[in-house]
């Protein structure tokens, strides 16, 4: 059974940094391309940043673009996302997913429709 669990939300002052992370379990983490996406009330679910298997391709929402870093440790099989200079806008529920029919020849993708599964969620709120 696949498994993403998502751990490192919590409530931080505008200007601040958050650091998630998402362990993965029950398939073999190294081959699949990785997302974060969040979705905050009201909203629709949003990209945010995007790897391939190999960490060599990322993608970045530009909201994001220049303050987040998305990155992964295939031997940890766990995918991470490095927040800086948050803003009050970024509060929202972060998820991660798992693109079980990436390749190691396709990109990243953006589209949550691309991803087969996702995490709980994790809540990130930015106090201005």
């Amino acid at each position: 059974q696949v498994r993403l669990v998502e751990s490192g939300g919590g409530l931080v002052q505008a200007g601040g940094s958050l650091r998630l992370s998402c362990a993965a379990s029950g398939l073999t983490f190294r081959w699949y391309s990785m997302g974060w996406f969040r979705q905050a009330p009201g909203k629709e679910r949003e990209f945010v940043a995007s790897i391939n298997w190999s960490g060599s391709s990322t993608f970045y929402a530009d909201s994001v673009k220049g303050r987040f870093t998305i990155s992964r440790d295939n031997a940890k099989a766990t995918v991470y996302l490095q927040m800086n200079s948050l803003k009050p806008e970024d509060t929202a529920v972060y998820c991660c997913a798992l693109d079980y029919t990436s390749t190691t020849d396709s990109p990243p993708a953006k589209e949550p429709l691309e991803y087969e599964y996702w995490g709980q969620g994790t809540q990130v709120t930015v106090s201005s």
